[in-house]
């Protein structure tokens, strides 16, 4: 068997390190956060003066991507990007459903009666998880059961 001598220098190693510690606004791991307002203005920059690109409701989960002081740089679940205010986010565990005509079930099965059904886009709170199946929470109090396949 083969071996690749992959050495770095003492000085190297040290500078790469400090390197990823001290980078302004690096995000060391994907954060996944969720609005904990009822609605949310995604800005185009991390300012109040900056443009409102879209508004997004309670639950809406995110994936920060970088910071710059209070204002986070985020993702969603169809990966645009826009910036946040801390203040408005918190770590509440959430999905957003990602197909149109999502059916949300009063018990987790298939065969069980659909509660109500529900468009692409549209955030909820976890409450419980069963195998496939997700509780959810909808800012208005609904609740049912929703399958996995169905949202980020």
């Amino acid at each position: 068997m083969k071996y690749v001598n992959m050495t770095v220098s003492k000085g190297m190693a040290i500078l790469i390190v400090f390197s990823f510690f001290l980078a302004p606004g690096a995000v060391r791991a994907e954060e996944r956060l969720s609005v904990i307002s009822s609605i949310a203005n995604m800005r185009s920059g991390p300012g109040t003066e900056d443009a409102v690109l879209w508004q997004v409701e309670q639950y809406h989960p995110v994936i920060v991507v970088e910071k710059k002081g209070n204002w986070y740089k985020v993702k969603d679940y169809e990966n645009d990007t826009a910036w946040l205010h801390n203040s408005l986010l918190g770590k509440v565990d959430s999905v957003v459903t990602v197909k149109d005509k999502s059916n949300v079930r009063s018990k987790p099965d298939a065969k069980s009666s659909i509660k109500f059904t529900v468009d692409k886009g549209v955030p909820f709170k976890v409450l419980e998880k069963k195998g496939p199946w997700i509780k959810i929470q909808h800012a208005d109090g609904d609740i049912g059961w929703i399958h996995n396949t169905l949202v980020w």
